[in-house]
């Protein structure tokens, strides 16, 4: 595959952000086609967008390591840089004689903001510039309604999206690449003090995973044989491997949509057509989330839904420390954070119900729980999170009702029914039997003494009420309804 209009006798750069792979990328694939090309990460120091959380920090040491071996082995370093983008690419561009700058467009409209500015900057430098789609299946701002709008439900965007038809083949990872001559500086990223100490409390996510675009093709290939089966159902049991965890590698361009879903469809044989169905619209909704963000870019500090600006959030510091602890004396939401907090990641049915119980039980609001996702999840990213947020809060799009409100002990026997994933993340109440280990403040002393449980001292008592906070919840709801 060639792409019109590069020039082999000249070097190319590519900027390197949210889309740390090889294969499948679009930009790196053009620029391997110019006579040497120089690979770079900046990290803008002076950036408006949102910072990574913790975890996400975590996460981006590993994959920019990974992407640096795997540069390297292909012949054409990765450099490390830090300071405002464009000065550090028109100093690379003036060091190497590079004529272009290649990119993946980000889709974030703080970035999309900032990557329009450098464009025109550089254009005007005298470089040629050049952006590629690669990290989405569409184009936020493209895909738009028959009256030419923005799509706000989910259903009729999918149908849209599945409209377009089967994405094309991706890309292969270039063969090699050359270095130019002039010799380049990289700042060493342990500098970069993205990687926790004093304390160093990622020793959890390094157990759990393994960042780069070969962890992500090696989870792929996992899922691909053995998590798609009975997936529409499995999905929502967190005791079992049914789903793909593949959301860290999405929301670091380790790996691409296109490239899943090839790799699903190459599986015919493996799960049901229901199976491949369910899985391939929850990559539609990943791409929901970033068509909501595109056209509503504060996502994650604005309700989608105006109705819910006057909605009467509590403030409550204790409940809310409690919440992010796991210590809500509910086991199936405490079993979650700690889950979180252990290994950066949560299983996605757990996920709305701690979302819910913050914001329907505790009545706090979703952007504080937004905010805690994004500093301790390895996949948060800038619109699945608060779209899922505020989806569960009853503020998004196609958000479940709000009186729609969780009972965390149903949800547990629902989906955990042998206490499989409590006993895990919960092992206080590893002992506790089945029959009492969602409930355990039900227990008879009998089961409590033998299960070594005593309720306020090794595991603490729900600090709500399920009935009293649900009409409250209920309550304040009726608040803003009758205000509409």
């Amino acid at each position: 595959m060639q792409f019109d209009g590069a020039d082999k006798t000249a070097t190319a750069i590519v900027w390197f952000r949210s889309d740390l792979r090889l294969a499948d990328n679009a930009a790196l694939w053009a620029a391997s086609e110019h006579a040497s090309l120089v690979p770079v990460y900046v990290r803008a120091l002076a950036s408006q967008s949102r910072p990574l959380g913790g975890a996400g920090n975590w996460w981006l040491n590993g994959s920019l390591a990974r992407l640096s071996e795997s540069l390297s082995s292909l012949g054409s370093p990765l450099v490390l840089a830090s300071g405002d983008p464009f000065l550090v690419l028109c100093t690379l561009a003036d060091q190497t004689g590079a004529s272009a700058v290649y990119w993946n467009r980000r889709h974030d409209p703080e970035h999309m903001e900032a990557d329009a500015l450098v464009k025109s900057r550089l254009i005007e430098s005298g470089l040629v510039v050049r952006s590629f789609p690669g990290q989405l299946l569409h184009e936020p701002t493209r895909l738009k309604t028959g009256s030419g709008g923005s799509y706000r439900v989910y259903t009729p965007f999918w149908r849209a999206l599945e409209a377009q038809g089967y994405p094309p083949p991706p890309l292969p990872a270039p063969a090699k690449a050359t270095a130019p001559k002039a010799e380049l500086l990289s700042e060493a990223l342990a500098d970069w003090a993205l990687h926790p100490t004093r304390p160093d409390w990622s020793n959890g996510l390094s157990a759990t995973w393994t960042p780069g675009e070969a962890g992500a093709q090696s989870r792929l290939a996992s899922f691909v044989l053995t998590g798609i089966r009975n997936y529409a159902e499995g999905r929502d049991v967190p005791s079992v491997e049914n789903t793909s965890r593949l959301s860290p590698h999405l929301a670091h361009g380790e790996i691409t949509p296109r490239q899943i879903l090839h790799a699903l469809a190459a599986a015919q044989t493996e799960g049901s057509e229901r199976d491949r169905t369910v899985f391939r619209k929850e990559i539609g909704w990943r791409e929901f989330s970033w068509h909501l963000l595109v056209n509503q870019p504060k996502l994650a500090q604005e309700n989608h839904n105006p109705r819910f600006d006057t909605f009467p959030w509590r403030a409550d510091d204790a409940a809310l420390a409690a919440w992010q602890k796991g210590e809500t004396g509910y086991p199936i939401v405490d079993a979650g954070m700690r889950q979180l907090w252990q290994t950066g990641w949560m299983h996605n049915r757990v996920r709305m119900i701690v979302a819910s119980f913050l914001s329907k039980h505790l009545l706090i609001d979703w952007r504080q729980g937004e905010a805690w996702f994004w500093d301790t999840l390895v996949d948060a990213d800038a619109a699945s999170n608060p779209a899922g947020w505020q989806w569960v809060a009853g503020s998004g799009a196609d958000a479940a009702p709000y009186f729609r409100i969780f009972n965390p002990v149903l949800q547990g026997e629902k989906f955990d029914p042998d206490g499989t994933y409590v006993r895990t993340f919960v092992p206080e109440l590893s002992t506790m039997p089945a029959s009492f280990i969602h409930k355990p403040w039900e227990a008879p002393d009998k089961i409590l003494i033998a299960s070594g449980t005593r309720l306020g001292k090794t595991y603490p008592n729900p600090i709500v009420q399920h009935r009293a906070a649900r009409d409250r919840a209920l309550s304040a709801y009726s608040k803003i309804k009758d205000a509409a």
